[in-house]
């Protein structure tokens, strides 16, 4: 077994984006069981993350994340994973074993503070650019993730305390990207991770032989 055991702590920065996007075009991306939370109707918040996690960090890679939607479940609330990309087959190997998470390598390009491009093969999955935070203040912040281990639902918890900020940007997703279809045009929030210090606990069972997505 390559890759350590949960919990993993990983320290380093991310970026944020938040979107506002039509719920009937992300789906079919959530199983069925899963209740999209609506922000007014036929809305809801998706997300896009990208990480790098440095020395200190139970691995050292970097990280591309999509939730397309907030939802719920049994009483709880968390985030769907519909797509992530690493550039550590460790990494990948355990997100899918440990958590079930659809993790695929890709590779992260850092020309400029502030612009960040990952692709896969000759193909450009997503660009941001970004402006450095002028202002940032330490914050401690909680989410749960679900995800599916085998036929089993799982919820996971994440534990980050980090300096934080608000930064401008602008998102490019093209067209022939594997997560396009989720329309997820620009961003009506951006938030700077700096001195990131991230948990990530293993995964509880929620349910059993649920039927999901493929």
């Amino acid at each position: 077994m390559p890759y350590p055991l949960a919990p993993w702590t990983l320290t380093g920065y991310a970026i944020q984006t938040l979107h506002i996007i039509n719920i009937e075009r992300v789906r079919s991306l959530i199983p069925p069981e899963l209740n999209i939370i609506s922000l007014w109707p036929s809305k809801t918040i998706a997300s896009v993350y990208f990480a790098s996690y440095c020395s200190g960090s139970v691995l050292e890679y970097n990280e591309l994340i999509v939730v397309p939607a907030v939802v719920a479940y049994g009483g709880k609330i968390g985030a769907w994973i519909s797509h992530i990309y690493v550039d550590n087959s460790d990494s990948m190997a355990g997100g899918r074993e440990i958590w079930g998470l659809p993790k695929k390598l890709a590779e992260f390009h850092r020309e400029q503070a502030g612009y960040i491009t990952v692709r896969q093969a000759n193909q450009t999955l997503s660009t941001l650019h970004y402006k450095l935070p002028g202002f940032a203040w330490r914050q401690k912040l909680s989410i749960s993730t679900f995800s599916t281990l085998g036929k089993d639902l799982v919820i996971f918890p994440a534990e980050c305390e980090s300096l934080l900020g608000m930064v401008a940007s602008h998102l490019e997703v093209p067209a022939d990207s594997a997560f396009a279809q989720i329309g997820l045009g620009q961003p009506f929030l951006t938030l700077n991770y700096q001195q990131m210090n991230l948990q990530v606990a293993a995964p509880k069972f929620v349910s059993s032989n649920k039927t999901t997505s493929p």
